[in-house]
């Protein structure tokens, strides 16, 4: 690992000096600086518009309003742009391609906040990609539903489902990289449900009388519910590992990621702020944290938005998961082609072995908006607001003005205070709904 930046050191590198290819800071299994940024900016919109974006009119809209909510998106979409373009432009610091967040971290502050980092991406991923196999297992069992009521298809059941073909899909898909086509798949798919989301949604509101969009409970539930919908917030534009996406782009790297990230956040923002304002609109305050779950509508078409949610989630969650595998792929891999035996096989042990934990943890604890929330609270917050005004703090030291210093640093303690504030509140909501729903609950 390399050792730590000394803070006010002139040690500087960007696309527009460095004229030779970078060196990666450490090795991998996985490809890097082989794809074009417009694939990049797929893959980032891939993440944006995933299936989460069904239960934001549920998850973010009704605990704040539609000015709050509106106002909400809008804040966080560019307080997480200003972030992201801050660790992309760290990407090359040390004069290397600096390819995992953890790598990054650990180049400027040293092993332990190597460590540190490393297990708040583990966690950050790891909750992700739940919420993600709780997300399929929900459009599974919507499907059911449209055919068969009878109750003998429950939740739990869906979710084991879709963890085994998301672990199929994982075995097939060796790298980042190898989703090319899949990201043309994604759009696709996330277009057919967000269309069909949004039309529905849009009868229902114009064939329905008056809607209540007052937010619900008391007045300490509506500050706890408004602190995790500002969670949620931060949890709809964030990945917590740009820098492994980064990795994979064409170099000048800078340049080209802060392309793919204007395009995340302008062109690709827009579907999400589509089918999250009409489906608050149609329904109000009864919208749901799966939106598919309100609409109304011919059962072949509400079957075909279950079906293109389902199998967007077990694209989107492999996005999600590849930080994951690329360290298990370096670390106890062995070489030559992805596709021969002997790594099918690994990736077979060992990523469904992965899998097989976080679909045991989704059918557990199946709660969509309270698992936001506290993704939000516990790991987005933290590397994508926190660490990341810190290290650009530390790393670009010298070149800072004062006042640019002492706006990195009121960035870096408002969000630590909203993180432990945003964790506080999402684990009284998870502790509430032990009270209302058991373990494996069929929700």
């Amino acid at each position: 690992m390399d050792t730590a930046v000394e803070v006010g050191s002139r040690e500087e590198y960007s696309w527009r000096d460095e004229k030779r290819p970078m060196e990666v800071s450490v090795e991998t299994a996985h490809q890097i600086s082989s794809d074009p940024w417009y694939q990049v900016a797929f893959v980032l919109i891939t993440g944006i518009n995933s299936s989460y974006i069904l239960g934001y009119s549920g998850s973010i809209m009704v605990p704040l309003g539609w000015i709050g909510g509106v106002v909400g998106l809008l804040l966080a979409a560019a307080i997480s742009l200003y972030a992201n373009l801050l660790v992309a432009r760290l990407h090359e610091v040390g004069g290397k391609r600096q390819i995992r967040y953890r790598d990054l971290a650990g180049h400027i502050y040293g092993g332990k906040m190597y460590s540190l980092t490393w297990a708040l991406q583990y966690v950050n991923l790891f909750m992700i990609n739940t919420g993600y196999i709780i997300l399929a297992g929900q459009g599974l069992k919507a499907i059911y539903v449209l055919f068969w009521d009878d109750g003998l298809l429950k939740l739990p059941y869906c979710i084991a489902i879709a963890g085994v073909v998301c672990a199929v899909f994982a075995i097939g898909i060796p790298h980042l990289s190898a989703l090319r086509i899949w990201l043309g798949f994604s759009t696709f798919l996330s277009l057919v449900y967000i269309v069909i989301a949004f039309t529905l949604s849009l009868r229902d509101g114009l064939n329905s009388g008056a809607r209540d969009y007052g937010i619900p409970s008391s007045h300490w539930d509506k500050v706890f519910s408004t602190i995790g919908a500002v969670a949620n917030l931060v949890f709809a534009y964030n990945t917590g590992m740009l820098p492994e996406i980064q990795a994979t782009i064409k170099e000048p790297a800078i340049k080209n990621m802060e392309k793919a990230l204007w395009f995340q956040f302008t062109v690709g923002g827009l579907p999400m702020y589509a089918v999250t304002f009409m489906g608050y609109w149609a329904y109000g305050s009864s919208a749901s944290t799966y939106l598919l779950n309100n609409v109304h509508g011919p059962v072949w078409v509400k079957t075909l938005a279950n079906v293109s949610s389902f199998l967007q989630t077990v694209i989107a969650l492999h996005i999600f998961a590849s930080p994951m595998y690329e360290y298990l792929d370096t670390r106890y891999g062995r070489g030559g082609s992805p596709f021969a035996l002997h790594n099918v096989l690994f990736r077979l042990v060992v990523r469904g072995g992965y899998l097989t934990i976080n679909t045991f943890v989704s059918a557990l604890l199946p709660f969509l908006g309270d698992f936001m929330s506290l993704t939000g609270a516990l790991s987005t917050f933290p590397l994508t607001f926190v660490l990341a005004n810190h290290m650009y703090l530390m790393a670009k030291n010298w070149s800072l003005s004062r006042a640019g210093k002492a706006w990195h640093w009121l960035n870096v303690s408002g969000f630590s205070c909203l993180a432990v504030v945003a964790a506080v509140a999402s684990m009284r909501a998870h502790r509430r709904r032990f009270k209302d729903y058991h373990l494996f609950a069929d929700l």
